[in-house]
């Protein structure tokens, strides 16, 4: 691999004529050195495939008179729990609510681990009363019994909190299922930032551009995302709260300014800024403000991203002569090498207990998505397909989300950390790029 040591990379010295992701960019430079309300886009749904090597047998109801709710509640919650490769869901009795007198031994009999039954009830003033309770088959006791009343516009979210709340209580990890995620989605010229759901629904459009947008980027407390926006006609780093759409431009600096990440603490933003030299990394205020450098070479450094205890930053250079992951302490100093399988290895991402890096490494021609414990020089390959892109950790580590290309179009895919469990969300005549998992709390 070539490169030309001080010297900006063609992508950030004129503006980008076609649609970038943060893995074209950082291959070009590696080898060189307001809320828009839009019209609402195409429902997505959610296709799972593979079966874990471990899984709760959990018989569901469907809930009785969820079809005057207009939400499938049921299917929601069943969706939420395969997603999450724990469970493998049985079909349950219509008919059965949460008042029901279940036989739990026959259950038993049937090899269900666990038994949830609920209802909705419309309600005189337009809300709903959601209620559920999850049984115990083994042990033949009740485990919860929740009542739930919702406005009808946040009936998904409540269905997502019930599985949230059956994951936990079989699992002992908290679930993610009403949390949410960003992600780019690129129809012709029409570049929109999407805030969902993580199956894709019940979202906002929370900004709209004819220029490419790219990095989304979460803060600590999910209240704000940065990101890199291109509408300037060159790459800048805005914050924008996702509730007010307030947007500010945080990092428009000579040269390129990209690829931010937040201290844990939300204080700080570590970015790659091009100064009209190579790509170094440099923290900046969250709210803007002068630029600290964190590394110094000759080499290009990019795509940082923070430990969770925020001792470390942990980046892509190819100060080696190929793109590797390295880490730096977050004050700078040392430079530590972190993956050494692979002659071409980007966009790391760490999961919340620290313990294991995600990343992309070209193998064959092809980009797959990798796991490593931090530590270790093996990684296990999650996927077999050849355009991965973008890795982020759900805020329990129980799930990846990713970007990768299937029948010619850019989509999103969830992976179990054991690569057993995938689901596909699908849209119509879009691509779906760049996602990022929110953390716990919205």
């Amino acid at each position: 691999m070539r490169r030309q040591a001080q010297r900006a990379p063609p992508a950030v010295q004129e503006p980008i004529k076609k649609t970038p992701t943060r893995r074209r960019l950082l291959s070009a430079a590696l080898s060189t050195t307001a809320a828009v309300a839009w019209p609402a886009w195409a429902q997505l749904r959610v296709e799972i495939s593979g079966v874990g090597a471990t899984q709760i047998p959990v018989a569901l109801a469907p809930f009785r008179e969820q079809s005057q709710t207009g939400v499938a509640l049921s299917a929601i919650i069943k969706a939420d729990l395969e997603r999450s490769g724990a469970f493998r869901i049985i079909d349950g009795e219509a008919g059965l609510d949460e008042r029901s007198t279940v036989d739990l031994p026959a259950w038993r009999g049937r090899g269900v681990d666990a038994l949830v039954a609920g209802s909705a009830q419309r309600l005189a003033d337009g809300r709903f009363d959601v209620r559920y309770k999850l049984w115990d088959a083994v042990r033949g006791d009740e485990l919860l019994g929740q009542s739930k009343v919702v406005l009808a516009a946040d009936l998904r979210l409540a269905a997502h909190r019930i599985a949230d709340e059956i994951h936990e209580k079989l699992t002992g990890d908290k679930g993610v299922f009403a949390t949410r995620i960003a992600y780019v989605l690129r129809t012709g010229k029409r570049h929109t930032l999407h805030v969902t759901d993580p199956d894709g629904e019940g979202g906002q459009i929370a900004l709209a551009s004819p220029e490419s947008i790219i990095s989304p980027a979460w803060s600590p407390d999910g209240k704000k995302l940065a990101y890199v926006s291109f509408e300037t006609q060159k790459a800048a780093v805005w914050v924008q709260d996702v509730t007010t759409g307030e947007r500010r431009m945080v990092a428009n600096f000579r040269g390129s300014n990209s690829a931010p990440a937040w201290s844990p603490d939300g204080q700080r933003l570590v970015v790659t800024l091009s100064l009209g030299g190579p790509a170094q990394l440099y923290s900046i205020p969250a709210t803007g403000g002068s630029p600290t450098r964190l590394t110094t070479s000759n080499a290009i450094d990019t795509e940082a991203v923070f430990s969770p205890d925020g001792r470390h930053v942990y980046f892509v250079s190819d100060r080696g002569g190929s793109p590797q992951v390295y880490r730096v302490p977050s004050s700078g100093g040392p430079v530590e090498r972190i993956t050494f399988s692979g002659d071409y290895n980007i966009s790391p991402t760490v999961s919340p207990d620290g313990k294991q890096l995600a990343y992309v490494t070209r193998q064959s021609g092809g980009f797959r998505l990798m796991l490593l414990e931090v530590g270790a020089t093996t990684p296990v390959p999650l996927t077999d397909t050849r355009d991965d892109e973008s890795p982020s950790f759900a805020p329990n580590g129980r799930l990846l989300v990713y970007a990768t290309r299937s029948q010619g179009a850019d989509v999103l895919m969830t992976t179990t950390l054991d690569g057993k469990i995938k689901t596909r969300l699908l849209s119509t005549g879009a691509d779906m790029r760049e996602p990022a998992w929110g953390p716990f709390g919205r």
